[in-house]
């Protein structure tokens, strides 16, 4: 008898480098191959997931040496994406200026995300950041 099979959480620990977050974007479109509907949450997961990586190794202030943790899971129908950081303080919105670099992050994050936001780890040092991802719809069937 076969089982609906649905995949278990993926958590992998990367180095606090901005070099690690194109990995950590690899390793969510392998977890998301895995998914019979994967593909319908990985162009918004992709971008969230980096933005997120990336304000983890840019504002946490945690010793260099520390890692950060990515975890996914398929919640219902939301992809859980969760990235944890060994830093203090919570991350917040502001608004950036038209001509400003940086800054735009979460306000992505925000606009894209089903939900989002943060927590401290339990039992540990620092937080986490999560989104819920919802799936882009899909494709329209064509009848003749």
């Amino acid at each position: 008898m076969l089982k609906n099979h649905r995949p278990r959480m993926f958590v992998a620990r990367l180095d606090s480098r901005t070099e690690s977050t194109p990995l950590a974007r690899y390793l969510l479109r392998a977890y998301l191959a895995g998914l019979p509907s994967g593909d319908r949450y990985r162009d918004t997961a992709e971008l969230l997931l980096g933005e997120l990586f990336a304000n983890a190794v840019q504002h946490s202030d945690a010793p260099d040496d520390r890692h950060i943790e990515v975890r996914f899971a398929l919640v219902n129908s939301r992809l859980r994406l969760e990235v944890h950081d060994a830093g203090s303080g919570s991350p917040s919105l502001c608004s950036a200026a038209p001509d400003d670099e940086h800054g735009r992050g979460l306000f992505l994050v925000n606009e894209l995300a089903d939900r989002w936001g943060s927590a401290n780890r339990p039992g540990g040092i620092g937080k986490y950041v999560w989104a819920h991802v919802a799936p882009a719809p899909g494709p329209a069937l064509v009848t003749a």
